[in-house]
């Protein structure tokens, strides 16, 4: 008897201590503001939006140390829109992440699920000032719509930091019925990184096969990204390349300028940026900037640029006012939209203010 206490006391003292080295964090993102979007057949549009800067969301994650290193971890996030309160996708809860995985410090971390891809997360962290949002996003002409943003069914894996060098894969099951491949996206990423410098390469594959029409095509997108901090100024600059069917699709695919005939997605392009932010001395304040150029290989030439300028300002480390401005010019009759980080947009010109809290 005495002995069946003892293992019973030593069982609860050992669960409490797994239980302590448990954390869930809840988190979230509020972003709401006003837009005006100039230059579409809809005419002038302007109104109050949520995520301009960045997606609204709440969001749970959390670890579990398993001992030797190894934690057991998991992340759900939803979007929701502050505007009217609603989500921000129909038929889905966890939308925007849903994952879950194991991490090791020496071996780095496996994680299943909805997750983003490597092309995308290289080219919001390394390669666009206004990491993705704003009017000045490089989402207006760069190829990250759907399925380029992230993928369900996903297996990612990713190093630890390696001197400097990190690295992920990613391979998103299709999970179409009778066909294993079609679907399915593979990408991957290598970042180095030395003080100041950041660089990174990226890649994605997808195969465009459904279950009834088998074309046997697939679309490619490779980027090659670099930031250098100087202090008084940190530069950005990328490069990218979308080669077959979907590897640039329109993110407005509405005909927002009312075209006879609507235009259709490059399957042959490449996409050109340069940018910086800049701190402005004495303030809590940062400049952005950048010029895009999307240059479009095929007999059409829908060619277009894009120029953006904003301004964040810090009223603490949670809170921060901005204001961002973005003009494209659309050659050929191209079809690109000035949007920001949540919305495609509906014209050649737009406007943001707003205001953004993290919890």
């Amino acid at each position: 008897m005495k002995k069946s206490l003892i293992a019973i006391a030593v069982l609860g003292a050992m669960s409490s201590a797994a239980f302590a080295q448990s954390n869930v964090t809840i988190y979230g993102i509020l972003d709401a503001g006003i837009v005006s979007e100039r230059g579409g057949a809809a005419g002038n549009v302007t109104k109050v939006t949520s995520g301009a800067a960045s997606a609204s969301r709440i969001g749970f994650k959390g670890t579990e140390d398993l001992g030797g290193g190894l934690s057991a971890i998991f992340k759900l996030e939803t979007g929701a829109k502050i505007d009217d309160g609603t989500l921000d996708a129909t038929n889905t809860i966890f939308n925007r992440e849903a994952f879950v995985g194991l991490s090791s410090k020496t071996a780095g971390t496996v994680t299943l699920g909805r997750q983003y891809i490597p092309y995308y997360e290289t080219l919001r962290d390394v390669a666009d000032p206004f990491a993705m949002g704003y009017a000045g996003t490089a989402k207006n002409l760069f190829p990250v719509a759907g399925v380029l943003t992230r993928n369900s069914n996903a297996v990612v894996y990713k190093t630890p930091d390696l001197q400097g060098f990190s690295a992920a894969v990613s391979y998103s099951l299709g999970e179409t019925a009778g066909d294993s491949s079609a679907q399915r996206q593979i990408g991957g990423n290598l970042g180095y990184k030395n003080g100041d410098l950041t660089v990174a390469v990226a890649y994605n594959s997808r195969n465009n096969d459904t279950a009834t029409l088998k074309t046997a095509t697939v679309g490619h997108n490779a980027l090659i990204a670099a930031n250098y901090d100087f202090k008084i100024v940190k530069a950005f600059a990328a490069y990218g390349k979308d080669k077959g069917l979907n590897s640039a699709t329109l993110a407005n695919t509405t005909n927002p300028y009312g075209y006879t005939v609507a235009p259709v997605a490059s399957q042959d392009s490449t996409d050109a940026l340069i940018g910086l932010t800049a701190p402005i001395a004495g303030t809590n304040g940062t400049l952005m900037a950048s010029f895009i150029r999307k240059n479009d290989k095929e007999v059409a030439n829908r060619d277009a640029d894009q120029w953006a300028v904003g301004y964040s300002y810090a009223l603490s480390k949670r809170t921060s006012t901005y204001v961002a401005y973005a003009k494209i010019k659309n050659k050929n009759g191209a079809s690109y939209t000035v949007g920001n980080n949540t919305e495609v947009g509906t014209g050649d010109k737009g406007f943001n203010v707003g205001v953004k809290h993290s919890f």
